[in-house]
């Protein structure tokens, strides 16, 4: 998984360089995961309805410890 800044007028990948080890993968997950928790906090509550969740419900996913993990397929 590479991620990209998007906040600069260019993209670039930001973990040029880094070998892919099981540590900073999971350290790059991590801040993935925190990154997607940040961004479902900003959404309007248009955005939520199209996404089908409450503003509660958003929330309260955001709000979570990031060693709280989402269960998916592990």
């Amino acid at each position: 998984m590479t991620y990209m800044n998007t906040s600069a007028a260019t993209t670039r990948p930001v973990r040029s360089g880094l070998r892919n080890t099981g540590l900073v993968a999971r350290l790059l997950d991590l801040v993935g995961l925190y990154t997607q928790r940040r961004a479902l906090a900003r959404l309007d509550d248009a955005a939520l309805r199209d996404i089908g969740l409450s503003r509660r419900d958003a929330m309260t996913e955001a709000n979570r410890p990031l060693w709280d993990l989402p269960r998916t397929g592990r």
